[in-house]
């Protein structure tokens, strides 16, 4: 089990979806976190506004797969976030060690879906 977390464009997250449902990954958490990376000062478009500064707006995915799905999770994201252009985010991939679904105990893969 590896849990992804990606950080991506906001304006990405609609098209990030749609290739992640394609990919018949339905379970994420979206998050709106600030952050910057190499583009430190670059001036970003947010729904039509410029911005300036150390921290822009970002969507933070994190999404729970089993092993088999851990390389259609990156190959979604990329398609759907990639534009080319400095700040399109990252991907990590970590070790989940456990997963308990609450309603009914199961543990392990079984209980991510």
């Amino acid at each position: 089990m590896k849990l992804i977390i990606a950080i991506i464009q906001p304006y990405k997250l609609e098209e990030v979806k749609e290739e992640l449902y394609k990919a018949d990954i339905n379970l994420i958490t979206v998050n709106e976190v600030l952050g910057h990376g190499r583009q430190m000062g670059v001036t970003e478009v947010y729904r039509g506004a410029k911005e300036n500064g150390n921290l822009l707006r970002k969507v933070r995915l994190e999404i729970a797969v089993n092993d088999n799905f851990v390389e259609p999770t990156i190959k979604a994201i990329v398609k759907g976030a990639k534009t080319g252009q400095t700040g399109d985010g990252k991907i990590f991939i970590l070790d989940l060690k456990e997963c308990v679904r609450i309603r009914t105990e199961e543990r392990g893969g079984i209980a991510i879906g």
